[in-house]
């Protein structure tokens, strides 16, 4: 039996080894290492935060290569980030992940299983959207981020302005994620600087929440990488 199932983990092993470059699998070890670091020396208590922080950078690094796990594995990391910003009051963050991101991870999940590149399940194919839905995006953007920014002064956001702007990005990046553009990984980028700012303003008060902006350090790399990864498999898919 340990024969077998030490096999099974190596089979396994060999698998994700040659599925991820050397490059891929030290950036996901470098973010895991530097995010549980932060979170030994500055919480070491609010646990949710590390599991948030690490399903993260793993759904980022699995999205980089195209693969739909990464939605799902960015299913749950809104759910638990939404919890998350929920304690310290950042109600945008809370209302934009679960009720914006979430749903959309889950329209995400459904359009990239739909659209596989030449069968192959692994990888969604790259779609390029036109100027007219751009301007259409933009402009659904600038409504969508009123409209919040009024919800989350009644019901008093925390850092209301830099709260809105988030907002903005993420709706952003949520839209051009289901419509499998590889620009959502940029966007996605600088709602990480977003969000850097935004509990940095927290740290300032509760120093346990700098583990949660080390975690958005990390995702901007990752996310970086993400958007040079997807401009590799849009060229070699076209």
């Amino acid at each position: 039996m340990r024969r077998i199932t030490g096999a099974l983990f190596l089979g396994l092993m060999k698998k994700i080894f040659n599925y991820f470059t050397i490059f891929e699998f030290l950036l996901w070890v470098f973010s895991v290492i530097v995010i549980t670091f932060s979170f030994v020396f500055f919480d070491g208590q609010n646990y949710l935060r590390l599991v948030a922080s690490i399903v993260g950078v793993s759904a980022i690094l699995i999205t980089s290569k195209g693969n739909v796990f990464g939605q799902i594995l960015m299913l749950g990391f809104c759910v638990i980030y939404g919890y998350i910003s929920y304690g310290y009051s950042y109600y945008g963050e809370m209302i934009t992940y679960l009720g914006m991101s979430a749903p959309m991870a889950i329209v995400a999940i459904i359009t990239w299983l739909k659209n596989p590149f030449k069968e192959n399940r692994a990888q969604v194919k790259i779609n390029q959207i036109s100027k007219r839905e751009t301007i259409l995006m933009i402009l659904g953007g600038v409504l969508i981020t009123t409209a919040f920014y009024f919800i989350l002064r009644a019901l008093g956001t925390n850092n209301l302005i830099i709260s809105t702007f988030s907002v903005a990005t993420s709706f952003v990046a949520a839209y051009l994620t289901f419509r499998r553009s590889p620009f959502f990984a940029l966007v996605y980028s600088l709602n990480d600087l977003v969000l850097i700012v935004l509990w940095a303003l927290a740290t300032s008060v509760d120093i346990t929440y700098i583990s949660v902006v080390i975690c958005f350090i990390a995702f901007f790399a990752n996310d970086t990488y993400c958007f040079i990864s997807w401009q590799k498999l849009k060229r070699s898919q076209q």
